[in-house]
């Protein structure tokens, strides 16, 4: 099974330079309209501007599990990208929300180290 995940979004030019900025790296692939960004082996962020993606801007949420929390909220800052505090849920978990331009969340989420 592969997953798309489309974060809907107002201008796609900006949208892109955002999204590089977010992954480290500039697409994966590039399908028409379409910008997406591989994220797991049959996994897809995928980011359009299209008008009939237009009512849902900034509605789309999504959680990505990563290792190196730590260095990736490094990586942000240093583009200008912030985020909400991180919290630590009772199971170990890190889990911070970074919202993109137009409101779309994209969490990131490090299971601790056993």
């Amino acid at each position: 099974m592969d997953l798309y995940s489309v974060m809907a979004v107002s201008n796609r030019a900006a949208a892109v330079v955002w999204f590089e900025a977010f992954f480290g790296k500039r697409a994966d692939e590039v399908i028409g309209d379409e910008y997406l960004w591989q994220v797991g082996e049959n996994a897809w962020v995928v980011v359009d501007d299209r008008d009939v993606r237009a009512e849902a801007v900034g509605r789309a949420m999504i959680t990505l599990g990563v290792t190196d929390l730590d260095g990736i909220l490094a990586r942000l800052a240093a583009n200008g990208i912030g985020h909400e505090p991180v919290e630590t849920y009772g199971n170990g978990v890190r889990h911070v929300v970074v919202l993109d331009p137009d409101g779309n969340s994209l969490s990131l989420a490090e299971a601790p180290t056993i």
